[in-house]
């Protein structure tokens, strides 16, 4: 289930995320961002009152640890805010190559925070993957701040979303909640942008299920999996993300991210065929019991 969560969160931020919001240029990045909010709200809202009608609800007891998820809250909200400027004015490629770095990042965070350890494969697939950024970031001949911000921001959160053990539903629904004040300050003060129609408005609803569904599936993903394995299965996003801005906007592929783009997935293969070898069974040896 931790795979298939993983999928479908990063499959959503890859493809449907992207397009959904390239549909809203007309709308500021901050003004995207407080839709987001209160229509996550909204949406964790009766999702939560659905399950409670159900009797499926999940219980909330506050306790000193949740403080880190108005920290988790901030970050994401800063994460956001960035990757929809980026979009929005046509720097896709940069987006995408932050979160080509962030896989990484999230690997070093499991190493050096929660001590996980990596196979010998998994450690060359992580260095062909390292050898790809590097690359991009070599031939990019300034730093991009850009997409170094975006992925040490997701990493820091997906680590406190993994040390906080909380319901996937009730976590993304503490964040939201703790945000909703300053998007809605942020609407009642800000105007409204012009030509603002039915299908705009409609769009904008649909950020709270595009925002809160994936975050809930990599929220369920981050607590069964480990944190070096989501950073691998991570790539998949700015992968599709690359694509989308080539082969669907237009935008340029230089020589040296073509490079990129194929050490980076020979390092998946090359961890997806070491996650799909059999391992063996070490049996226990019985007890000596004579004395």
């Amino acid at each position: 289930m931790g795979l298939i969560y993983a999928l479908g969160a990063f499959l959503s931020w890859g493809l449907v995320v992207p397009v959904h919001f390239r549909l809203l240029d007309g709308v500021p990045a901050w003004g995207i961002l407080a839709h987001r909010i209160v229509w996550s709200s909204l949406f964790i809202a009766l999702l939560l009152l659905a399950l409670r009608v159900m009797r499926r609800a999940p219980r909330f007891t506050l306790e000193r640890r949740h403080a880190f998820l108005l920290l988790s809250a901030l970050i994401i909200a800063g994460n956001w805010s960035l990757y929809l400027w980026a979009v929005q004015n046509g720097r896709m490629l940069e987006a995408s190559l932050g979160y080509f770095i962030n896989p990484l990042v999230n690997v070093a965070l499991g190493a050096l925070v929660l001590r996980e350890t990596l196979r010998p494969l998994q450690l060359a697939a992580v260095a062909l993957a390292g050898v790809g950024v590097v690359a991009a970031v070599v031939a990019a001949g300034t730093l991009p701040w850009i997409a170094l911000a975006l992925a040490v921001s997701f990493a820091i959160y997906g680590l406190i979303r993994k040390l906080v053990p909380i319901d996937p539903i009730l976590g993304l629904g503490a964040e939201t909640f703790a945000l909703l004040p300053l998007a809605l300050a942020y609407l009642f003060v800000a105007p409204a942008p012009p030509g603002q129609g039915t299908g705009q408005w409609l769009l904008l609803m649909l950020t709270g299920i595009t925002t809160a569904v994936p975050l809930m599936w990599f929220a369920a993903a981050a607590s069964r999996l480990k944190l070096s394995t989501i950073g691998l299965m991570q790539y998949l996003s700015p992968s599709c993300l690359l694509l989308l801005s080539v082969l669907v906007y237009g935008e340029s592929l230089p020589p040296s991210r073509a490079l990129v783009f194929g050490l980076i997935w020979a390092g998946l293969a090359l961890y997806a065929l070491d996650a799909a070898r059999p391992r063996p069974v070490v049996a226990r040896q019985p007890e000596d019991c004579t004395g």
